[in-house]
């Protein structure tokens, strides 16, 4: 690969590139405005998934909330998702999907956390009515109307994550709402219904999932297109969870909860972004949303204004020795596993490969996430001939390097070489990618199914979601019509002495824990990890038994702790905070001393509480004798040099510095402040 670059063409790709974010009108999440969203006529729901807080699962007995390590099994199950034809002779989209991907999928089984039902070889049980009871509790803080009688139903669940192939689920309440800063956000539903398998890896043709999460019990929220915004949208996230966890009845930790969020804009379609797992991500995967569905809505009207005619177009291929491309590091796959090599003509899409549609990504990109998808070709699977490294090429000056320098596997040399072989245009666009013989034919279906779509606009699709705050295609949307009756469970009354028994028991809401918090005075850099830890409640508690104030121990918790434990969990429970309270009450401690206590109980959660003391060196000294040693600290002074700050300042801290140690846990640090200050208040009155 000696050849160098050749500037004008390699321009001419770097320059369609820019021109193509421009012409999105994309803008950094930071620089958008309403007015931005609101051109775009941005629309976003929401469907809030959390696990309940039960002993057991929803349709077996098996204990709920046992994890396994990825290793730790005691069986395993393989199955094969095949797409049967619906009462009306139809096959679903997403079936068929599944069915292409050839895919193996595995489950991993532990005894002590599944069961038959999990591999769909019982009928389930009776629903767990100590979920339906917390369900209820938590459809009624979001104002549902509660229905009369509960219908399980079969949800069609086809990526293998649940064995059964469908979700057995239930409609619990309709038509509810709850408030966000600036409008009221109005639910769709609220439903019961049984957790999916934990993912645990996908590699080529074999999906691996544990079933320790399956049928656990989980509500889901789904809201109406209201949120115009990302910030919206995430206030509206947030306000679900706070919700659900300020019932004390839902699990918390890694996993317990999952947002999927449905995105759309004017022109587009509703394009659900999949297990979102961190509610700050939502905004710049919905506003990178917006701006990948219009790149594709522009993409559309580009193909369009070409003329071409979708139902005559048709891509080309050939087959390339893979001999012939040995010096290439991407194409020795193809070489040394016996794979085989090929290219693709796409007629017409000159420039389209490029087209910018995400921060860091570009048209060619749809396709390739499809390649990884359906055939199940890892990435890199692919390369294209518009694959120029932008930031290698500046405006007006020549670049005087080989493609491999450049970071560019195939040199525009190369590319004419492959045209040739394609009998292509220069109006053409080209792929070339490797995969073994069976694999082949559904690769190139894949890629000319994609393009086909490109002639529509944005295709309907689930896409998972990436922390960068971009996202991958996951799956084809399933349809409308993927839920119908489970034949296996009869319906569940629900009166309205139960409806009003579970009124009676509801904690209290979100918007009267807002209120709390205002009250204590607590900032508002400490609400989110308060409320996501729903530690209120224990607030409430602990402040009423013990000398703590509410803004104090909020502090504790939501400053302190919070530092201390990053995203792990404490490693100690609330109960060992209120025995450190009784502690300190019980050997009259100032409270001052906790802040320090917990620091060390933090680091050792199972050390005594009098050797945490040690720790501290504290000693108990009377206060008197702690005073004693003010006026004498105030005579030392003369002896102290101290620069840079006021004579009195300088003199107060260094007195309060050298008195802390001795008067921590013995006197409130606020009382020594005030002594330390009349001390010092007689050099004023001396003068």
């Amino acid at each position: 690969m000696s050849e160098y670059i050749n500037l004008p063409e390699a321009d001419a790709y770097r320059q369609n590139w820019l021109l193509s974010r421009s012409n999105t009108g994309w803008v950094s999440l930071s620089d958008a405005v309403q007015a931005t969203w609101r051109r775009l006529g941005f629309k976003c729901g929401l469907e809030v998934h959390q696990q309940l807080l039960t002993q057991r699962k929803l349709f077996c007995r098996c204990a709920a909330g046992i994890y396994h390590d990825f290793h730790d099994y005691d069986a395993e199950i393989v199955r094969h998702m095949r797409p049967t034809l619906s009462e009306l002779g139809e096959y679903d989209g997403t079936a068929l999907m599944e069915f292409k991907t050839r895919k193996n999928i595995v489950y991993r089984i532990k005894n002590d956390s599944a069961c038959t039902y999990e591999v769909d070889d019982t009928p389930p049980f009776a629903l767990n009515r100590e979920a339906l009871s917390r369900a209820l509790q938590i459809a009624l803080l979001l104002n549902m109307k509660i229905v009369g009688e509960l219908h399980i139903t079969r949800k069609q669940y086809l990526d293998g994550s649940i064995p059964t192939g469908f979700q057995r689920t239930a409609i619990l309440g309709i038509e509810g709402e709850f408030p966000i800063s600036n409008k009221k956000i109005r639910v769709i539903q609220f439903s019961i219904e049984e957790d999916s398998c934990r993912e645990v890896s996908d590699v080529r043709h074999t999906r691996v999932y544990y079933a320790d999460r399956l049928g656990m019990p989980l509500i889901e929220t789904v809201t109406y297109p209201d949120m115009l915004t990302p910030w919206e949208a995430a206030e509206a996230a947030q306000s679900i969870r706070f919700i659900a966890r300020s019932s004390g009845l839902v699990r918390v930790g890694i996993g317990a909860a999952r947002q999927d969020v449905n995105v759309s804009i004017d022109g587009g379609t509703r394009v659900e972004i999949k297990g979102v797992a961190h509610i700050a991500w939502i905004p710049k995967l919905t506003h990178n949303e917006a701006f990948r569905q219009k790149s594709l809505l522009l993409i559309r009207d580009e193909l369009a204004a070409r003329k071409i005619d979708p139902s005559a177009w048709r891509i080309g291929n050939t087959l390339l020795d893979p001999a012939d491309w040995r010096q290439v590091q991407l194409l020795k796959k193809a070489a040394t596993d016996g794979w085989k090599l090929v290219a693709v003509n796409l007629p017409g899409f000159a420039g389209i490969l490029s087209y910018f549609n995400q921060p860091g990504r570009c048209f060619a990109d749809e396709i390739s996430d499809r390649l990884k998808v359906i055939p199940c070709l890892e990435k890199p699977n692919m390369l294209h001939s518009e694959q120029i490294d932008f930031g290698a090429l500046e405006p007006g000056k020549v670049l005087a390097a080989s493609a491999a320098q450049a970071g560019i596997p195939l040199s525009l040399s190369d590319w004419k070489k492959i045209r040739r072989e394609l009998n292509a245009t220069e109006s053409d666009a080209q792929i070339v990618f490797w995969a073994p013989d069976e694999d082949i034919s559904t690769a190139l279906d894949t890629i000319s199914e994609r393009c086909q779509l490109a002639f529509k606009g944005v295709p309907n699709e689930t896409r998972k979601s990436l922390p960068e705050g971009v996202t991958l295609f996951e799956r084809v949307l399933p349809g409308a019509d993927r839920m119908y009756p489970d034949t296996d469970s009869a319906p569940i009354s629900v009166s309205d002495e139960e409806i009003e028994a579970a009124r009676a028991r509801i904690p209290v809401g979100l918007q009267r824990r807002l209120e709390q918090l205002a009250e204590w005075d607590i900032p508002a850099d400490a609400h989110t990890y308060l409320l996501r830890n729903n530690l209120l409640p224990v607030i409430e508690e602990l402040t009423a038994k013990y000398d703590v104030t509410p803004k104090c121990l909020g502090l504790y918790y939501a400053h302190l702790l919070k530092s201390l434990q990053g995203r792990e969990p404490l490693p100690f429970d609330n109960q060992r905070v209120e025995d450190l309270l009784i502690y300190i009450a019980r050997k009259k401690l100032a409270l001052d001393i906790l802040p320090e206590m917990l620091k060390v109980l933090f680091a050792n959660p199972n050390m005594q509480f009098s050797s945490v003391l040690a720790v501290l060196n504290y000693k108990e000294i009377p206060v008197p004798e702690i005073l004693a040693e003010i006026p004498l600290l105030h005579k030392m002074w003369a002896r102290v040099k101290t620069k840079g700050l006021k004579r009195t300042d300088a003199l107060q801290s260094w007195m309060m510095g050298r008195l802390r140690y001795i008067a921590l846990g013995n006197m409130p640090l606020g009382e020594l402040r005030q002594a330390v200050e009349a001390e010092l208040a007689k050099d004023a009155t001396d003068a």
